[in-house]
């Protein structure tokens, strides 16, 4: 019995798996739902077909909805591959037809499984790298939500107090949201009078009080119109800053559970050992190449990957023209990016390799990313060899030499 390959076009509610033979032939196509019964049924179909002959799995979703099904495979032993949408997408332009069906879909992921050799396996997940993906990606969220709030409040304040909007600084501010939640408006401030806001703020624990509200004060005698909708635009000014307020306490627990899980993790000590990264970097560092980097194999994979080694854009007589792939991880990107920055800073090395590209004519940005670069191999280093950071090379065990 030939080897077998089978594809799945993964979906929310059902998957439709396709099996194909080494001529390419189908041996089964159909949908499955996204439920334990029904997946493991289908992998025993697919293994009886196999009559004992290896099967090569591949699948276009490493998460989300493929979760389950991913789990089982590896759970049973079996050898599955990863195929990104994007790259089925374009490989289906050269198939047969113009029409679009998940059963087309799921064929083409197979018979991509059957003719590439460059496709990477997926493997166990390391459970803390898998945590750390969950956390990481959820102050992501809470970051976005608390920009947003910030620019919807400071869009409101603007519409009927533009002298207050001025006065603060709301996305570092805590000592303004905490204004905001008691006084909103020109005519509530004079009010209240400087000296009494001032101690609100005080038992409210807000540091400088009498200087927030000398300031706040300020901006209430510059102006004494009061403009149509400020009753209701006061009252979502008062909303917005405890949203803002709920968001920061919500990120300082996302960090410490970020931090404790990431202390777990036997590349923590590496990681954290380079000049410019801390644990929230280390932990995205983690969540983005799965905390298991024999599955990248190289560092110039890697450093591919985050989108920091150039690719030729070469044609006929024109060689040598290099630029960015348009395909790459940006967060993995990120983690470098803003390391290499801090580094350029406090870090003697950094800091010399930084001034070296900038002397030879480089932008700011370009230097930071040859650091990057050059960061991203000194860390696969560490993390190989279970070093920590140190600016002396090692030295040589003269007893084993």
């Amino acid at each position: 019995m030939p080897e077998l390959w089978a594809g799945t076009d993964a979906g929310k509610a059902e998957h439709h798996c396709t099996v194909i033979d080494a001529e390419g032939r189908r041996r089964l196509s159909r949908r499955v739902a996204n439920d334990e019964g029904p997946l493991l049924e289908l992998i025993g179909e697919v293994l009886q077909l196999s009559e004992g002959e290896p099967v090569t799995w591949a699948i276009d979703l490493n998460a989300g909805g493929a979760a389950l099904l991913i789990a089982l495979l590896v759970g049973h032993g079996q050898k599955l591959l990863y195929i990104p949408g994007r790259t089925v997408h374009h490989a289906s332009g050269s198939y047969r037809g113009d029409g679009k069906t998940d059963a087309k879909d799921a064929y083409v992921i197979a018979d991509q499984a059957r003719m590439r050799r460059d496709l990477q396996p997926l493997q166990a997940p390391d459970e803390i790298a898998f945590d750390l993906r969950i956390l990481t990606a959820r102050r992501y969220d809470l970051a976005a939500d608390r920009t947003r709030a910030i620019n919807r409040l400071r869009a409101q304040i603007l519409e009927y107090f533009p002298a207050l909007e001025r006065a603060f600084d709301y996305s570092t501010s805590k000592a303004a949201l905490v204004l905001l939640t008691g006084y909103q408006t020109p005519a509530g401030l004079r009010r209240i009078g400087e000296a009494r806001l001032a101690t609100w703020l005080a038992n409210r624990k807000v540091r400088n009080a009498k200087a927030v509200a000398a300031t706040a004060l300020e901006a209430a005698h510059a102006q004494h119109t009061v403009i149509p909708g400020e009753k209701i635009a006061a009252t979502m000014v008062h909303t917005l800053a405890r949203d803002v307020m709920a968001l920061d306490e919500e990120i300082t627990r996302t960090d410490t559970a970020i931090e404790a899980r990431f202390r777990e993790h036997r590349h923590a000590e590496a990681i954290t050992g380079m000049p410019g990264i801390g644990t929230l970097l280390g932990a995205e560092f983690i969540a983005c190449t799965g905390g298991n980097l024999d599955a990248i194999g190289t560092s110039g994979r890697l450093a591919g990957i985050a989108g920091l080694a150039p690719v030729p854009k070469d044609s006929g007589r024109i060689s040598g023209n290099m630029r960015r792939p348009h395909r790459y991880h940006r967060r993995l990107l990120r983690v470098f990016y803003l390391s290499a920055q801090v580094a350029a800073r406090c870090c003697p090395t950094s800091k010399a390799f930084y001034e070296r590209k900038r002397s030879e004519g480089k932008s700011h940005n370009q230097a930071v990313l040859a650091l990057a670069r050059r960061r991203l191999d000194v860390l696969w280093a560490l993390i190989r060899d279970q070093r920590t950071f140190t600016t002396e090379p090692p030295r040589r065990d003269l007893a084993a030499a």
